[in-house]
């Protein structure tokens, strides 16, 4: 997990946050064994910006992945940061309920759940199987 926690943490530094000043970085590993990254991006009209996990998936669908295998996201002070819900959906598109979410601080793991105690019941590509 430590690749992805650099990663993260990287991401964390780069997001542009000049509203809410809550920089996120996120860091996903694909089933290739590749890793990618995003980070929430604010506009000053509010709904039209991008959260680190959505910037991550993007670059690993744009790699030519499909499938997220383990997931950190990485928040600002003391507090368990998790996904918000439209990102526990957005990673559910790609990741089963097993996968494992690290959810960080600066200072590194606060805990680590899975994506289906996250997001329980969740509404997923099977449904149109």
């Amino acid at each position: 997990m430590n690749d992805l926690l650099h990663l993260a943490q990287r991401m964390m530094l780069r997001a542009h946050a000049p509203y809410s000043k809550f920089h996120v970085g996120a860091a996903l590993r694909a089933e290739d064994g590749s890793i990618h990254g995003g980070c929430n991006v604010e506009n000053a009209a509010y709904p039209q910006g991008l959260c680190a996990e959505a910037g991550a998936i993007a670059a690993l669908i744009a790699s030519g992945n499909k499938r997220i295998l383990e997931c950190v996201v990485v928040g600002p002070g003391p507090e368990v940061i998790t996904p918000c819900g439209g990102c526990r959906q957005k990673l559910r598109e790609f990741a089963g309920d097993d996968v494992p979410v690290h959810l960080c601080g600066p200072d590194g793991l606060h805990r680590t759940m899975t994506l289906g105690q996250l997001l329980p019941m969740s509404f997923g590509p099977q449904h149109f199987a």
